[in-house]
């Protein structure tokens, strides 16, 4: 696999982890708190910036980075599952109508999540190719 691929892959999912610091408008946007509470307190918020340093921390590994991105792939599956199990209990138009930010957030973390997901499991398999 190609290694400027894969770190400029993991470059790019913490810099859309970073992102939570824009939607969130640093930490006080309580309607993405209130949409979700559980996932998307403060400190879940804070959780997703810090897995953004982790990807961040990973886009320097030029070797035996296969069970990193093989548990990253897992966090991106359960981050999307949530955000599907939110999309079918809430309604979207009523958070746009709140706060358009965290409308924003809300439309796009879950794909982010799942096109990221499925990226770390290339990173998992290409690279199980390549190992014994």
């Amino acid at each position: 696999m190609q290694q400027k691929l894969i770190k400029n892959g993991f470059i790019v999912a913490a810099l859309m982890n970073f992102s939570v610091l824009f939607f969130s408008k640093g930490f006080t946007n309580g309607a993405i708190n209130q949409a979700d509470p559980v996932v998307m307190s403060n400190f879940g918020l804070m959780m997703i910036v810090v897995w953004g340093l982790a990807y961040l921390a990973a886009s320097t590994a030029s070797s035996q980075i296969k069970w990193l991105a093989g548990a990253f792939a897992v966090e991106k599956l359960i981050y999307g599952v949530v955000w599907v199990k939110w999309l079918l209990a809430n309604n979207l138009g009523e958070l746009y109508a709140k706060d358009m930010f965290a409308g924003m957030f809300y439309s796009i973390y879950g794909v982010n999540d799942l096109l990221f997901m499925v990226f770390f499991a290339y990173v998992f398999f290409a690279s199980g190719r390549k190992s014994t």
